[in-house]
């Protein structure tokens, strides 16, 4: 309980408009958000030729108890890879790296507990992205072999 109670009184609570950014892709990275209340869409930009202008891809809807950003706590000057835009009213809790590092400094027994959960979101997400790849690649290759 203490623990929790310091992380508490660490994080940022923010709300946000449906409608509102987050964040933008492309931008510099300074944390995480965890989603407490609401739905953010996920976008992200394509240039599909140099002279025309983006074209945005909804990836996903989060929803309360999804959390984005994670690889800003943990990349030096990690951009943004898709636009973060609230779906409706939200509250969200924000995490950052110098709210991490003052863990670290000040309880360092509760900064490794949240790295390595971090870790564990991590590679849970780089599992699933390696399903998918490989999957993608499959359905590549059986439209290649039908052409």
């Amino acid at each position: 309980r203490k623990e929790l109670r310091f992380v508490q009184e660490t994080v940022h609570v923010r709300s946000f408009k449906a409608g509102e950014a987050i964040f933008q892709q492309g931008e510099v990275g300074v944390g995480m958000y965890i989603i407490l209340k609401g739905s953010l869409d996920i976008f992200v930009d394509h240039h599909l030729e140099e002279e025309t202008p983006t074209h945005s891809h909804l990836v996903t809807r989060l929803r309360g108890g999804d959390f984005l950003g994670e690889l800003s706590l943990v990349e030096n000057n990690s951009r943004r890879t898709a636009t973060a835009i609230a779906a409706e009213e939200s509250v969200l809790i924000g995490f950052f790296k110098p709210d991490l590092f003052d863990i670290l400094e000040r309880q360092p027994a509760t900064g490794v507990k949240i790295l390595t959960r971090l870790c564990e979101i991590l590679g849970r997400r780089l599992k699933e992205t390696t399903i998918k790849v490989t999957e993608l690649k499959e359905e590549i290759r059986r439209l290649s072999d039908r052409l």
